[in-house]
């Protein structure tokens, strides 16, 4: 402690962790991941606590287990000797294969959770905000081509190791090693469509080739429980289509979009190292292959009132979620309280943006959480709403009661009919024609062939929630209060140039998961660290020319 204190008389963030968290990361969490025969191992503990800092610090697992045996504040925090020799840096792999094997990818995030609560720092009630990004797979972007090709060669390579003697019964070694030997991304494409669909074609029978290979009665049973065969197989179905010429002769060609269909592209592999990656897009300029996370952090305006003689605490996050990339935020709003409950950090006002409410998940958060989800619900999407003229749903009165709906004519609907589309409750009113045709005003009501207003409304529960929603979100006070909202913004920047939390370290769902979370572990602590020695929040940039503008503005 002495020679730590003499090292760094102003402290670092490693110290500050061992003196004001003590002891964050209890190893009986992790026991589960560890068996109970063989020599001791490392304590998982120590190594939780050696990965959050590596990520607090941009470290690679090389330089983290150099950081534990020559960082005098490390071996402060980890609570080592001097003397203490460290590990080797493939513990650090190896470690946390044994958290994404057990399921544990959180489990070091709840621990710290869990403390912070303890010090008061993170409760229950209070705010929060949330907002995701993207997250680029640790893989290769692949084109369809190059998608064939590869998952062909992965499947060769994984065969050629498991099966050497009865893989060269079966092919030409020397004619696939010209064409599989390399990877695909070594060596250019043909750039002529003729010769790209000839390319793909023998790829897709070089794929037809090994599957019936490999599923022969002559062939060992176990290949075809190779997860790369199954990639194979997946890919085939997938990205070609097997057919039947007039003689007979079979016919594989890839498919293409416009005219053969493609699966969805949740369902849809875009690389043989990586079966969770998927592409995506948001707007019209972003594209990416990978994932997505999303960050929940505590939030209190400038107005907020402070605690009793305390200065409030800083913002934190409280809760890491990571989901495909396809899925869109509306479906994560859910889970993310039902995480937030489990934890016991349920905010009593939740800020959002227009990706994440719904009907059903603003009523579910009230009804089920108790919470207020502060966010812009849909609009109305009716013709009359989006033109700004005649008469739009809020302009009818509904009396649930009778399940009848007045038009501002006076007039009282006809029909009141229950219906699901696309697996949504929703009730469709008609009015009568001998209503509508003669009514002054239909017009600006109805631009229907046969001459009557139709309404699509949602059950009464949602109905009203979306109705107050809009109402709310009209009012000048609501829309200042949902600025607060922006302040997430800064925080996924932050995330980014911290940890690289927009790069996947690595392949696969869990472990980009387990990323996250240790992400949001050394967020925290770097925010915790600089709250602690009272270090102030960076000004907004503001460039000098900016601030002579505004100063002859004044």
């Amino acid at each position: 402690m002495l020679v730590a204190r003499a090292a760094f008389p102003k402290g670092s963030l490693a110290m500050s962790v061992r003196d004001q968290l003590g002891e964050v990361f209890a190893d009986e969490r992790f026991a589960a991941a560890f068996g109970v025969r063989g020599a001791p191992a490392t304590s998982p503990g120590v190594l939780a606590l050696v990965t959050a800092l590596q990520y607090a610090e941009g470290l690679t697992d090389r330089q983290a287990a150099q950081m534990v045996v020559r960082a005098i504040d490390w071996k402060y925090c980890l609570g080592l000797e001097l003397t203490d020799t460290g590990f080797d840096y493939s513990v650090l792999s190896k470690f946390r294969a044994r958290l994404v094997e057990h399921g544990l990818e959180r489990a070091a995030f709840d621990l710290l959770l869990q403390v912070l609560k303890d010090k008061g720092l993170i409760g229950a009630g209070g705010k929060a905000r949330t907002d995701s990004t993207h997250v680029i797979s640790a893989v290769r972007d692949l084109n369809r081509l190059e998608l064939a090709g590869e998952t062909v060669r992965a499947a060769v390579e994984v065969l050629a190791v498991a099966a050497a003697g009865w893989l060269a019964t079966v092919i030409d070694i020397p004619e696939w090693n010209q064409r599989y030997g390399a990877r695909v991304d070594s060596w250019r494409l043909p750039t002529s469509r003729t010769k790209r669909d000839r390319l793909a074609q023998v790829y897709g029978a070089d794929a037809v080739r090994l599957l019936e290979a490999v599923w022969s009665p002559s062939a060992p049973a176990w290949l075809v429980e190779l997860p790369a065969i199954e990639t194979l197989r997946r890919m085939l179905v997938q990205n070609y289509q097997i057919s039947a010429d007039t003689r007979g002769r079979q016919v594989i060609k890839m498919r293409q979009a416009d005219d053969d269909g493609l699966p969805p592209a949740r369902h849809r592999i875009t690389s043989p190292y990586d079966l969770d990656t998927r592409w995506a897009a948001k707007g019209e300029d972003l594209f990416w292959n990978g994932y997505k996370v999303h960050l929940t952090e505590t939030c209190h305006a400038d107005d907020d009132p402070p605690g009793a003689g305390t200065p409030a605490p800083p913002n934190l996050i409280i809760n890491v979620a990571t989901t495909g990339s396809t899925v869109p935020d509306v479906k994560a709003t859910t889970p993310i309280h039902a995480a937030l409950a489990a934890s016991g950090l349920l905010p009593a006002r939740h800020y959002l943006d227009a990706g994440y409410p719904c009907a059903e998940t603003i009523n579910t958060a009230a009804d089920t959480y108790g919470v207020t989800m502060v966010t812009p619900a849909s609009r109305d999407t009716s013709a009359q709403a989006r033109a700004g003229t005649g008469f739009a749903k809020d302009a009818f009165t509904i009396d649930w009661a009778t399940r009848q709906v007045t038009c501002p004519q006076g007039n009282t609907s006809g029909n009141w009919n229950p219906v699901s589309q696309h697996g949504t409750d929703a009730i469709v009113i008609t009015f009568p024609t001998g209503a509508c045709h003669p009514c002054p005003a239909r017009t600006q009501c109805t631009a229907s062939k046969r001459g009557r207003r139709h309404l699509t409304l949602r059950p009464q529960e949602l109905h009203e929630a979306l109705a107050r929603n809009r109402a709310d979100q009209a009012r000048k006070t609501w829309q200042d209060d949902y600025a607060l909202r922006a302040g997430v913004e800064s925080t996924i920047h932050q995330a980014i140039a911290i940890t690289g939390i927009r790069h996947a370290r690595y392949r696969g769902l869990p472990k980009t998961r387990l990323q996250h979370a240790f992400s949001a572990i050394a967020l925290n602590l770097t925010r915790i660290d600089a709250w602690w020695n009272d270090q102030p929040l960076d000004r907004t940039r503001t460039s000098h020319l900016a601030r002579l503008d505004y100063t002859l503005a004044a």
